[in-house]
């Protein structure tokens, strides 16, 4: 396959996310006020409670079986590294570029979150359907492409909910403190406090918990002391838990997870659910067209926040220069470490196109969830939505770049 088209296989994904993302930002206008404060909040619980789980579960159900779930068994590895390797170099970026406290969580999750399932599940096809193509046949090609893109897109919304939802949850509870002492508009101006907060978003997940950073009597000590060892274990695990909202392990898209995969390995319900002669295939069609509906309503998201960031943003090109870096230059170089040993020590098989999605998942820019997690948090939406707009702007050369070796890697 040579540049140029290359290079068109690359950038016409990219190319849809910013038209979709600048047709997200007309609707927030405040003359046309379809995407304003309140529909967006709406429109994010769907995405989060309904839109997501649905694609994340009908894409599993219907690509992934027991067979190739042994044998793609190092891609959630794979995508965990990304996550740790991205979290780890924003976390170096912020402490070098001296971010604002409230930025923190928002820089180290624009670094640690790529897009793992819509860009894959446009690139791979298109590239297996080139004639052309290194991959062999198109056919046998785009079957095996959709199931490692969809696994892709299951694996990353679970880091996506759970680790960098976290992230973000702790660095904003960091940098408000107890009370949150912002005017929130959707609510006609009134002072919005951490407990009407909680009332607003995911069923009063946000919580802090400043109940056991209270000193204690030293008769309560000296009690606590008496208490059996597995009790003194189980109040340990509990107020850990709180703390690191594990609610958030068992998100909507992670239970999706669990019940596509249990779909797709388990033969029986796979004969009753998916396929032409399905009985209840009405049940996986209907799931299907529900998560469609998911990554154009996640890129409106965007920008529609985008509008916020036009008018006023805390991001400095410090930080905009920096989290590109990031996410084209440091990831994948230190992916291609990453997969070339899992291959050298056996860890990946010979197959060239799982080799290729692999690298690709270090070269990703960041996931359209971010812009919905932020607006979740009413925290940088703003800025959020600036990194965005730079990150996939920068997109249309890095990626079809990187692609480009990337290919010439694994033949």
């Amino acid at each position: 396959m040579g540049f140029l088209a290359l290079f068109i296989v690359a950038l016409i994904p990219v190319l849809k996310t910013l038209i979709v993302t600048a047709v997200g930002l007309f609707l927030a206008l405040e003359k046309v006020d379809i995407l304003g404060d309140t529909a967006r909040h709406h429109l994010n619980n769907l995405v989060f409670f309904v839109f997501t789980p649905a694609l994340v579960s009908s894409s599993l159900a219907e690509t992934i079986t027991m067979s190739s779930l042994i044998k793609l068994w190092f891609m959630p590895v794979n995508i965990l590294l990304t996550f740790i390797i991205g979290s780890a170099l924003g976390w170096v970026l912020v402490k070098v570029l001296r971010t604002p406290q409230h930025l923190h969580g928002l820089v180290i999750g624009c670094c640690a979150a790529g897009n793992l399932g819509n860009l894959l599940l446009i690139i791979i096809p298109a590239v297996c359907e080139e004639s052309n193509s290194p991959f062999g046949d198109s056919s046998t090609c785009s079957t095996n492409g959709e199931a490692y893109a969809s696994l892709s897109m299951a694996i990353g919304a679970v880091f996506i909910w759970t680790y960098v939802y976290n992230i973000v949850r702790a660095y904003g509870i960091r940098s408000t403190g107890s009370t949150i002492n912002r005017t929130n508009s959707a609510n006609g101006g009134e002072i919005v406090t951490e407990s009407s907060l909680e009332e607003s978003l995911l069923s009063k997940d946000i919580e802090t918990d400043h109940s056991h950073d209270t000193p204690q009597p030293i008769e309560s000590i000296e009690n606590y002391e008496k208490v059996p060892m597995r009790k003194k274990i189980k109040q340990q695990l509990k107020i850990l838990a709180e703390r690191m909202n594990l609610k958030m392990m068992f998100a909507p898209s992670t239970i999706a997870t669990i019940v596509g995969l249990a779909i797709g390995a388990t033969s029986p319900l796979r004969k009753l659910l998916i396929g032409d002669s399905a009985p209840l295939r009405v049940i996986d069609t209907s799931t299907s067209m529900l998560g469609d509906a998911s990554i154009p309503a996640m890129t409106l998201i965007v920008g529609a926040n985008l509008l916020k960031g036009l008018q006023r943003s805390e991001v400095g090109l410090g930080i905009i220069i920096g989290v590109q870096v990031v996410r084209y230059i440091a990831m994948p170089l230190l992916g291609i470490l990453v997969v070339k040993a899992a291959v050298h020590f056996g860890l990946v098989g010979s197959d060239s196109l799982y080799q290729f999605v692999l690298l690709l998942q270090y070269a990703l820019p960041t996931a359209m969830s971010m812009g919905t997690i932020t607006q979740l948090f009413e925290v940088g939406e703003r800025d959020c939505s600036v990194i965005m707009l730079w990150n996939y702007a920068v997109a249309a050369l890095a990626l079809t770049l990187w692609s480009t070796y990337y290919l010439w890697f694994v033949s």
